[in-house]
């Protein structure tokens, strides 16, 4: 009987963690629907149906780097290419990952769970957000990862079923994530604390595109970009402290 009502506790506490993470990731779901569909549309575009569509995002769930990937799968195989140039697209999580360690800290095996399905709208969340009252840390951040994760999904199912049973050109389409970029830079562009940064990924993306052409270019401009930002880095949080452009 003990056993039976902790149990109870615990799916309790569980439903109202997923009543209070819920409305924080309805943005999200609205973005990750719309940008899921086109990836399922634009997969099954290249001849791959719902089913791959869906386990690629299940199992990369990589956002921009699986768009990328449909021009990896549907040209000749470049795995040292392909490495680097996941390694590069992802490199971020590296980052923001390290400051979510105390957050995530004493989580249990959800721990686990929480660091595969991180993508740049979970931390985006996770860092603003503290569970409300009464709402155990591990149950709410557990049901924003889960939700978040399963809204991509559901857009890819869409996306592929879609594309199974209509016929339309699809050219463009995956022009999806270069816009996505955009309008992600444009936002952030918004603050002035962010445009020395812009402007200095927009030189180095200049430089190798002259370098390199546009063939090429992607992998070394990261780098170069990395190691600008890397080497301006102190210079950046003194004017973002300051606000100054």
């Amino acid at each position: 009987m003990p056993l039976r009502d902790d149990e109870s506790r615990r799916a309790g506490g569980s439903s109202m963690a997923l009543r209070a993470a819920f409305p924080a990731t309805i943005p999200v779901m609205t973005g990750f629907l719309c940008l899921g569909t086109a990836y399922g549309l634009l997969m099954q575009s290249k001849g791959y149906g719902p089913g791959w569509a869906v386990l690629m995002s299940a199992i990369a769930f990589g956002g921009s780097m699986q768009f990328v990937a449909v021009t990896l799968l549907t040209t000749a195989f470049d795995p040292v290419q392909a490495f680097l140039l996941s390694v590069m697209v992802n490199a971020r999580h590296m980052f923001y990952g390290l400051s979510l360690l105390d957050k995530y800290k004493g989580l249990g095996k959800v721990r686990a769970f929480l660091i595969y399905v991180l993508c740049d709208e979970t931390f985006s969340l996770m860092s603003t957000l503290e569970p409300p009252e009464g709402v155990a840390r591990r149950d709410f951040y557990f049901w924003i990862s889960l939700l978040d994760y399963l809204y991509w999904i559901t857009g890819t199912a869409l996306g592929g079923l879609l594309g199974s049973f209509l016929t339309f050109d699809t050219t463009g389409l995956d022009f999806a994530l270069t816009a996505l970029f955009v309008v992600l830079f444009l936002e952030q562009w918004k603050k002035p604390e962010n445009r020395p940064a812009g402007v200095m990924g927009i030189l180095c993306a200049a430089a190798s595109l002259a370098v390199f052409g546009a063939d090429n270019m992607v992998i070394p401009a990261m780098v170069l970009v990395l190691a600008v930002l890397l080497g301006a880095r102190r210079r950046l949080d003194r004017s973002g402290e300051e606000g100054v452009l």
